[in-house]
């Protein structure tokens, strides 16, 4: 005799219940009847459906082609919406179906095609809904789960499917978890997470519009307000299934320490990270050296500053880098750079005019700011020129330093050329001797 109370054995009387159930229903679909004609109906309505949806799946992508200025959120919503045509159509058709027999003939002889209509209906709304929640691997889970759910409410089993989940728990002390509150605390903390990622996206769009705040702090506020919307969502989640954490507290303390020892880099950049956010010395937009690295800060996260080079490389340099290095702002308070560079003429040019062509020079450059004008210096008599600094100031680094001095370099060389300006280089004679 089995125990009533084990849950393996009124799972087992359950099953055959349903085979019991499910052998009736399959008898009276194959003997001649409403009921199989019913089931007929609704085949017959999936292959239509999925012959529409071939059809009209076409005819909507050649629709959209012919569109242009989509937004990226109307295309995805056009995607899945292709993707789901066969069942929007099956709905649609079944829905009318459904209407005009419960108006013509007796409630009884369209039941079934009502239950189908109706699960067919909740799993597409399931699935457009699901769409809300970003990772792809809780989406699954929560749209299989909604789907179970939905298909076992319209069924009037649900309760009875919830019993049997709640007797299969694991009993730790005081702590209880049965596979209904696993399956109840997932389905609650996936849709909280779901409406924390569309207010915190909503509150990261208002901060990030609002010019007062500077990007560094506006970086840190919509950080904090994503780890605070998702951690209350996932407090509430555990809150709402039953779960007590103070019995976790242990357990989760002893993790913590050995995480700390383990995930010591990645807590330190993180750190760091959150250090650079508050002291603003590096905000996205800054052009920044460090070491052979020459770039502009594209964005700052959790672990790493993004830095895009001139040649379209984009470096992640870890936080702990940017607080321990030496890292060399080039926009930091503003966004004013001043560049040399260097050159000889020979001793027989005069260096009063070699100082004004340079500076005339450095000035017809555009990037070159003419509120700063350039200056000229001699800097030292070498062996076979006279030698020369030349500064000037710019106030687009992101522009590039390298392409300025070249330019700077080329309008010194016409400069020189128009004027007979001599550039000397070292020259060596060699004299050959004779043997006595």
């Amino acid at each position: 005799m089995q125990d009533p109370t084990d849950p393996f054995a009124e799972f087992t009387a359950s099953l055959q219940v349903f085979w019991a159930n499910a052998m009736g229903f399959l008898t009276d679909v194959i003997e001649p009847g409403w009921r199989r004609n019913q089931v007929i109906i609704i085949v017959v309505v999936a292959l239509v459906s999925w012959a529409l949806h071939t059809r009209s799946g076409a005819a909507l992508q050649e629709w959209v082609r012919s569109r242009e200025g989509w937004q990226k959120w109307q295309l995805r919503m056009i995607v899945q919406i292709k993707r789901r045509l066969g069942l929007i159509w099956f709905c649609l058709i079944i829905g009318i179906i459904y209407f005009v027999m419960q108006n013509i003939m007796w409630p009884s002889r369209s039941y079934l095609i009502g239950v189908v209509g109706q699960l067919a209906f909740v799993w597409l709304c399931i699935a457009f809904a699901a769409r809300l929640v970003r990772n792809r691997p809780l989406r699954r889970t929560v749209t299989w789960s909604l789907w179970i759910y939905g298909t076992l409410y319209l069924l009037n089993v649900s309760d009875d499917v919830a019993a049997f989940l709640d007797r299969i728990a694991v009993q730790l002390g005081d702590f209880r978890l049965s596979v209904l509150t696993l399956i109840t605390a997932v389905v609650v903390i996936g849709a909280l997470v779901m409406l924390a990622r569309i207010a915190s996206q909503a509150t990261a769009s208002t901060i990030r519009r609002n010019e007062d705040i500077s990007p560094s702090m506006q970086v840190l506020a919509v950080k904090g307000v994503q780890l605070a919307m998702y951690g209350i969502a996932f407090y509430l989640g555990v809150k709402a299934v039953g779960i007590d954490l103070t019995g976790l507290a242990v357990l989760s303390g002893a993790i913590g320490v050995g995480l700390g020892f383990g995930l010591q880099k990645v807590v330190s950049n993180l750190v760091s990270g959150v250090i650079i956010l508050l002291d603003k010395s590096i905000k996205p937009g800054d052009v920044i050296s460090l070491g052979e690295t020459f770039g502009w800060i594209q964005t700052l996260g959790a672990r790493y500053a993004s830095v895009v080079t001139r040649d379209g490389k984009e470096y992640l340099i870890p936080n702990e880098d940017l607080i321990t290095g030496q890292v060399v702002n080039w926009s930091h308070s503003n966004d004013f750079v001043r560049l040399d560079i260097y050159f000889g003429t020979a001793y027989g040019d005069d260096p009063h005019v070699v100082r004004k062509l340079a500076i005339e020079a450095a000035s017809s450059v555009p990037r070159v700011l003419a509120s700063k004008a350039p200056v000229c210096h001699i800097v030292g008599f070498g062996d076979s020129s006279v030698d020369y600094i030349l500064r000037f100031w710019i106030r687009d680094p992101t522009g590039g330093l390298t392409n300025i001095r070249g330019n700077v370099y080329l309008a010194l060389w016409d400069a020189f050329k128009e004027n007979d300006i001599s550039i000397p280089f070292p020259q060596r004679e060699v004299r050959m001797l004779e043997k006595d």
